[in-house]
């Protein structure tokens, strides 16, 4: 299994900017997969090939609302862009688990082949 805590993700709604017609990543979530992807390769995680759980904890950074699935896709796929996995489509069992609030923010990330 490999067990990561990682910076929070930012949401969706954040993620994504609109340039004309086309539908870019934004600079905060090419800063965040960038972030994610370092930390990965410093740990020296290898990317699991078979169906995966995952399960998540997430750490709010404040108590504003948020919807947790909003945070799924940038988390995804950092994970998967720094090489934790070869496709987010190996997802077959998925928990998330909404915490405390912790200055800053954080998510714990565990992730494991299933056999």
């Amino acid at each position: 299994m490999i067990e990561l805590e990682l910076p929070f993700p930012p949401s969706v709604n954040h993620y994504y900017r609109r340039v004309g017609p086309r539908t870019l990543i934004s600079r905060e979530g090419r800063t965040y997969r960038d972030r994610v992807a370092s930390l990965l390769k410093v740990l020296g995680v290898r990317p699991l090939t078979g169906p995966i759980q995952m399960r998540i904890e997430i750490y709010p950074p404040d108590n504003r609302r948020r919807d947790l699935d909003n945070l799924q896709k940038s988390l995804w796929d950092a994970l998967q862009h720094g090489g934790a996995y070869h496709d987010d489509s190996q997802v077959v069992k998925f928990e998330v688990e909404k915490r405390a609030v912790v200055p800053g923010g954080k998510v714990i990330v565990g992730i494991e082949e299933i056999r």
